[in-house]
């Protein structure tokens, strides 16, 4: 895994909570991962990975993740072997 996924993965896993996470950089960590991104309707994106479709919403104006939305990744990846 690069450096800046690594680095990103570190941020999702930090305590506390880190707000400051930008929404892309999450976004490439699941694709570094194998999952699988598509586009849905309005700022909302679908993510297929470890066998399970997750939705999420993309942040907007600001390009940050709120602290609700990284605790659920989080949990998800941890829930996967992935920390």
């Amino acid at each position: 895994m690069k450096r800046k996924h690594q680095k990103t993965l570190s941020l999702i896993n930090s305590r506390p909570v880190s707000g400051n996470i930008k929404w892309l950089d999450i976004e490439a960590l699941f694709v570094e991962l194998g999952a699988e991104v598509t586009e849905r309707e309005g700022s909302r994106i679908g993510v297929k990975l470890f066998g399970t479709r997750k939705v999420f919403h993309r942040p907007h104006p600001s390009p940050c993740t709120d602290k609700g939305a990284v605790s659920a990744i989080r949990e998800w990846l941890k829930q996967n072997g992935v920390s």
